[in-house]
């Protein structure tokens, strides 16, 4: 069964959360999550392709952003908020508000 490696929240990098919130799939994501969590991967793909999607994850993963569980055949993500909070006070919600200004849908590209 696969596990991924998750970063310790002191760990965490302001300019790889930026990074990472910087582009328009990884953001709607996060938006996605925000809504509701956990998330299989599934239903936050958009129509990409799975390499896509994984490379994505891996981004958000790596910067602390996203928690993904392994559930039997299924990847549960979750939003890593009360770390992002603890090491970067209002970052996230922050973001998120700014987000909060353009409909969802506008902010994915679709895919190639």
């Amino acid at each position: 069964m696969k596990q991924y490696e998750h970063p310790p929240a002191d760990a965490f990098e302001l300019t790889a959360i930026l990074h990472a919130l910087a582009d328009p799939y990884r953001l709607s994501v996060v938006r996605r999550l925000a809504q509701a969590q956990p998330q299989p991967c599934a239903p936050l793909q958009a129509g990409r392709p799975k390499s896509s999607t994984s490379h994505h994850f891996m981004v958000l993963r790596k910067a602390g952003i996203v928690r993904t569980e392994v559930v039997g055949t299924t990847h549960m993500n979750s939003l890593r908020d009360a770390e992002l909070e603890a090491r970067f006070p209002g970052l996230l919600a922050s973001v998120l508000k700014a987000a909060a200004m353009t409909p969802l849908e506008a902010c994915v590209p679709a895919a190639s």
